[in-house]
């Protein structure tokens, strides 16, 4: 199998689990109002995926450098498509509930092997491309993805959508047991990872997981307040809301088309200060003030552009972390990490935010400022992490890739 087939195959595991996820929050008051479940309880439902995952990451980095990568991410796949079958199947919330949990048990690991997949099998040199490939699945399951969900709930129903993409992740999991070759390097006495958590000892891990709870942080204290910033504080309209997040994904599927290319030429640092510099610029011009200094399209298309630069940096080099014993415990960690760190972000927003009586948010400059000062720790993070990469990526048998053909 060549290298881009590989990665075409991890992009749609990708595609698969990230519209599981994205899906849910759209699709809202369709399985509210059919279950007969309040709209206050929504969070429910998106925050016991979320949980799970971080459940998951947590306990997987105990074992998931134990088996050939293909199996696990076999095993975690039809998991993940039992569970979107049974969400399109539940009767009321205590059963959807219980569909989205176990989705999150086993939509988190199987982020987790991708990544470990690519890092696996694609050198370094050109790693910052291959995770620029397989995170524009996200871009992709916004655009087609999510409008693809509504139109068939519309149509068929709210359980359509859920099953829909079950059977899509039954035909991945074939694809990939059909033409996906075993990926067992990492088992081999010389690649042997640390015992347990050992491998967290290492400054570079350390540095690396405290990036990912900054980036991650920092961006979830804004997006779960996106929709309601742009309608209400920027005065977008809400039935433009929809064509706007589709130029979103469409403007992040051509970022990231571009932006592996400069971290494998420039560095993930340089790539990720460059985003951060957009980033807390349009803080400071949109957030910050009571009424946003530029229209809501554009501060919306900013965000999107500044996330696009700095995500896929901190993925690139987050990759080149571990040892290959330990990528999938270190991206079960990372996972865990991310996944709390987006849910206290999300949560430290709430708390300081406040409705006023045109439904406008208010206290919207201390969310950016929050915001502001997590992203800044993100390129200097990364400074310091990839000279320890690059150091240890000198030594003898450090190397090493499961698939040659690029």
């Amino acid at each position: 199998m060549t290298e881009g087939t590989l990665l075409l195959l991890v992009a749609a595991v990708q595609f698969v689990n990230v519209l599981d996820f994205v899906m849910v929050v759209p699709l809202g008051p369709d399985f509210a109002s059919a279950l007969g479940i309040p709209v206050s309880a929504l969070g429910l439902v998106t925050g016991s995926y979320t949980l799970a995952a971080a459940v998951a990451g947590a306990a997987g980095s105990a074992f998931l450098d134990r088996f050939d990568r293909r199996s696990a991410l076999a095993v975690a796949m039809v998991g993940l498509v039992l569970s979107t079958a049974a969400a399109g199947l539940a009767t009321g919330l205590p059963t959807l509930l219980a569909a989205r949990l176990a989705a999150g048990l086993f939509g988190g690991p199987a982020t987790s092997l991708s990544i470990a997949i690519v890092a696996d099998a694609v050198p370094p040199e050109r790693r910052g491309r291959a995770m620029g490939v397989v995170m524009g699945a996200f871009s992709v399951a916004s655009v087609l993805g999510v409008p693809t969900a509504l139109w068939l709930s519309q149509a068929g129903g709210w359980r359509a959508p859920f099953l829909a993409v079950a059977g899509m992740g039954a035909l991945v999991v074939a694809g990939a047991l059909v033409a996906m070759p075993p990926m067992r390097r990492h088992l081999d006495p010389g690649a042997a990872g640390s015992r347990g958590y050992a491998f967290l000892r290492d400054p570079a891990a350390l540095l690396s997981l405290t990036a990912t709870a900054t980036a991650m942080g920092a961006t979830f204290s804004i997006v779960p307040n996106l929709a309601a910033f742009l309608q209400y504080n920027a005065g977008w309209p809400r039935e433009h809301l929809g064509g706007l997040y589709m130029a979103g994904g469409i403007l992040s599927f051509a970022v990231l088309r571009v932006v592996g290319r400069a971290v494998d030429r420039f560095g993930a640092p340089a790539v990720a200060a460059a985003g951060t510099v957009v980033m807390v610029g349009n803080l400071a011009v949109d957030f910050w003030p009571r009424v946003p200094l530029l229209p809501g399209s554009v501060l919306f298309l900013l965000f999107i552009f500044a996330s696009s630069l700095r995500n896929p940096s901190l993925a690139s080099l987050a990759s080149r972390v571990p040892r290959p014993g330990d990528r999938a415990r270190f991206q079960s960690v990372q996972s865990a990490v991310q996944h709390l760190a987006s849910s206290g972000g999300a949560m430290a927003s709430t708390a300081l935010l406040d409705t006023g009586p045109g439904g406008e948010l208010t206290g919207m400059h201390r969310v950016a400022l929050l915001a502001g000062i997590l992203s800044l720790a993100l390129p200097l993070l990364l400074w310091r992490v990839q000279p320890r990469v690059a150091r240890r990526e000198r030594e003898p048998g450090a190397g090493g890739v499961e698939v040659a053909a690029p």
